[in-house]
């Protein structure tokens, strides 16, 4: 059964794609096709639809207007679209979320990347969890052509807990899938930090801010 506890979900979007070149000067990632077909944003849209989450905010920034033009109000997903402008998409991935942590209202969370492909079984397996507590969904077994050199890596013990992360760790067990599970005790991690460093703060920083606090960052 489906663990209600959890209701929202949270897209990024707000980055500007600057590592694909022109195919991003006039177009945001998030809505390159996929196939010639749809956007990459339409993956995590529907697949949090399909787990029966229907409220989400996206968190635009690069060509946010573009983006808000194509997906309108979620009525074409079956769910609800509010939009989140991130001032200074330039800075981390964590500044966006903390954009949306009003938003939030202290609930928790599944939070996806806007440019990700995702299945709707990852999140159906997240909101199965009795307790909602952080959580990143990991791959264990990524196929040969990942980019293993970009990607971040995550290091985890025998109970599942993330005990380092980051793309230069020499030791690791699984990649970051960039699909989560947060609750406020996130939220108020990143907070602090951002009044620490600024925009300038990854999803890493603040799992590695919470571990090293005692947290439990689940997988």
């Amino acid at each position: 059964m489906l663990n209600r506890k959890v209701n929202k979900g949270i897209i990024l979007a707000a980055g500007d794609g600057d590592r694909l070149g022109y195919l991003t000067l006039t177009c945001p990632k998030v809505l390159l096709p996929v196939n010639e077909e749809a956007p990459l944003i339409s993956y995590p849209i529907k697949a949090l639809a399909a787990a029966g989450i229907s409220d989400i905010a996206i968190v635009v920034g690069y060509l946010g207007d573009k983006v808000i033009e194509v997906l309108g109000d979620g009525s074409s997903f079956s769910v609800r679209l509010e939009y989140i402008v991130n001032p200074d998409y330039l800075g981390g991935n964590a500044f966006s979320v903390h954009c949306a942590r009003d938003w939030a209202q202290k609930e928790p969370v599944v939070l996806c990347m806007g440019d990700h492909l995702i299945e709707v079984e990852i999140v159906r397996r997240l909101l199965d969890r009795q307790n909602p507590t952080e959580t990143l969904c990991v791959d264990f077994t990524p196929a040969p052509h990942h980019r293993v050199d970009e990607a971040t890596k995550a290091a985890i013990d025998n109970a599942g807990c993330i005990q380092g992360i980051g793309k230069d760790l020499a030791c690791w067990d699984a990649l970051d899938t960039g699909t989560f599970l947060l609750t406020e005790d996130f939220f108020q991690a990143l907070h602090e930090l951002v009044q620490q460093r600024g925009t300038d703060v990854e999803m890493s920083d603040v799992i590695r801010f919470l571990v090293s606090r005692g947290h439990l960052f689940d997988t």
